[in-house]
């Protein structure tokens, strides 16, 4: 049975608490809670707060119970089912830190994704490993290389522990809540320290009037994955604090039947859903398939953030979807990281999406940019020049972030975190300006590549090609350039090699084998160039190699992939 939406007979606070297990404590008081589906819509379980809260309790006194000590680190691979609840809220209950991380992406990158847990694992110092069943395997051939990790497997190795009735000694507003994984290169990973104190800031702000404005009866509805911020915060955290029932699709599922997402919103009356561009994409582009009496007259917050946000799909979303009540106001473009919690801005309600054209590549061409809203109340946002002046409007610069939802560093790396935090503000990576009080993001001055929605750093790339042997350490270069049409295509990933060898059988098996690296590895498509190595690839004035360069020298023509190469664009 579907859950209410509505709690009978318990006031709606909006986020005014200290800790996540205060606020869990208050919505267990109610009846509203959360509902998995499957992807063809049926209820796979549906738990009130209530249950959730004991459930955690349990598990809770299970940890207390097996020796784990205060401030000990539990990593949780982030799957969306009740497991992923009992853990990390049995931790907040257990005074352990989780470490949400995410699950393996397409087939065939076993060893990228054993990599990729091993390093989240050092970088975190956790002491146990746990996640769902399926990924038992994984977890144990991660943690063997750690003595210090004494329990792994699925969540049955949590269930097996006796429950001892111990006192709970739950996290509380001093405390740090999770570590957070960031879009820092897997390689070298960054965990983002998220406090009790900086999450209920954020919370306040997102679902305060500055944000969301939540009201009774708003019931949310999300397929995001839970290791990521938007997901973890936008639509768990959020909702529990303001006592909410939400609805909940896997990302696996959301992917093979996007329009169920939006049978959930319609079915259950949702009114608060988010998602990055590619997913509003997905869903118009599958809209074939949605139902006669499809609804979504309800849907009052449809959020857009995770990437770049494209008007065009927007557009095309809202076109596609007006005759089933879908108002194209509802969107609300906003802002955010994980270094803040998660977010920064949010747009005006009911004033849709924004634009605003700027004229980029030295004049050649024009763009449009999303207005994503004014920064949360408490915070202050800064666009500077490399020289750290604050620059005036519809000037482009680096944006800076400053206020009480700012992390206080990444765990265990001060150097790193020097790099980010300098007197209380946060160097977000990110270029934008200002517009009327309000930020448009433009880009990024780091090297992130994000492809539907997935955070790819290109030395991990890099990495993944050389580790292969497919190139030489520093042969290789990867960068993301926009799609066919810069209004519609996304982001492609690209990559520049040192073509040594000889021969154009020798230089299409080059190409070929690069693109199986990187796909087996990262699960994305990419470009490949080759590069003769008497141009050589650009370096910086210290030797190292310039992406920046290597991406003009590409969109100047100088590269050319090999004569009769497949090239796909990045999925």
């Amino acid at each position: 049975m579907t859950l209410p939406t509505r709690n009978l007979q318990l006031a709606l606070r909006r986020a005014d608490f200290r800790s996540v297990p205060e606020m869990l404590d208050y919505a267990a008081q109610g009846q509203t809670g959360v509902t998995f589906y499957s992807v063809r819509g049926e209820i796979l379980s549906a738990l009130p707060w209530r249950e959730i809260r004991e459930r955690a309790q349990v598990t809770a006194r299970r940890l207390i119970g097996a020796g784990f000590a205060p401030g000990e680190r539990i990593l949780v691979t982030a799957d969306t089912w009740p497991g992923f609840f009992d853990a990390f809220f049995g931790a907040q209950y257990a005074g352990l830190l989780p470490v949400p991380v995410s699950v393996p992406v397409g087939i065939g990158g076993k060893d990228a994704y054993l990599d990729q847990l091993r390093r989240q694992l050092a970088a975190s110092g956790a002491v146990a490993a746990i996640g769902i069943e399926d990924l038992a395997g994984f977890l144990a051939d991660a943690a063997g290389q750690f003595p210090a990790v004494r329990l792994h497997g699925g969540m049955s190795v949590v269930d097996a522990l006796p429950e001892k009735q111990v006192a709970l000694r739950p996290l509380g507003p001093a405390d740090l809540c999770y570590i957070q994984f960031s879009s820092g290169s897997t390689r070298h990973p960054h965990g983002v320290q998220i406090t009790q104190a900086a999450l209920m800031a954020n919370l306040a702000g997102i679902t305060g009037p500055a944000g969301l404005e939540v009201v009774p009866g708003d019931r949310a509805a999300s397929w995001l994955p839970l290791y990521h911020d938007m997901g973890l915060i936008g639509f768990l955290m959020a909702p529990l604090s303001t006592q909410l029932s939400l609805d909940y699709l896997t990302p696996r599922d959301f992917a093979r039947r996007p329009t169920q997402w939006l049978n959930l919103i319609s079915k259950n009356r949702g009114t608060i859903a988010y998602s990055p561009s590619f997913g509003y994409d997905l869903a118009t582009r599958r809209a074939s398939n949605q139902p006669d009496d499809l609804d979504l007259s309800c849907w009052r917050h449809a959020g857009i953030g995770g990437d770049m946000i494209r008007p065009d799909v927007l557009d095309r979303f809202a076109t596609t979807f007006e005759k089933s009540g879908f108002d194209r106001k509802a969107f609300i473009p906003s802002y955010g990281m994980a270094e803040v919690c998660l977010a920064i801005t949010f747009s005006p309600h009911g004033t849709g999406v924004r634009t605003d054209t700027m004229t980029t590549d030295g004049g050649r061409r024009t763009r449009r940019f999303v207005l994503c809203g004014k920064v949360l109340p408490g915070h202050r946002l800064e666009v500077r020049d490399e020289a750290g002046q604050v620059l005036g409007e519809r000037e482009v610069g680096r944006i800076f972030v400053a206020g009480p939802s700012v992390m206080p560093g990444y765990y265990g790396e001060p150097e790193a975190s020097r790099e980010v935090l300098v007197d209380g503000w946060l160097d977000t990576g990110d270029l934008g300006y200002t517009l009327d009080g309000e930020v448009v993001v433009t880009g990024r001055a780091k090297d992130l590549i994000i492809v539907n929605g997935r955070n790819i750093w290109p030395q991990d790339i890099e990495w993944a090609i050389e580790t292969r042997r497919v190139v030489k350490n520093g042969d290789s270069v990867a960068f993301s350039v926009d799609g066919p049409d810069s209004e519609d295509g996304g982001e492609r990933v690209v990559v520049a090699v040192l073509a040594r060898v000889s021969g154009e059988e020798g230089r299409q098996t080059l190409a070929s084998d690069v693109a199986q690296a990187v796909r087996e590895a990262i699960a994305v498509d990419c470009d490949v160039v080759l590069v003769p190595p008497s141009m050589g690839l650009p370096t910086t004035s210290s030797g190292k190699l310039s992406r920046s360069r290597a991406k003009a020298n590409y969109l100047a023509g100088l590269y050319a992939p090999p004569k009769g190469a497949d090239k796909t664009a990045a999925a």
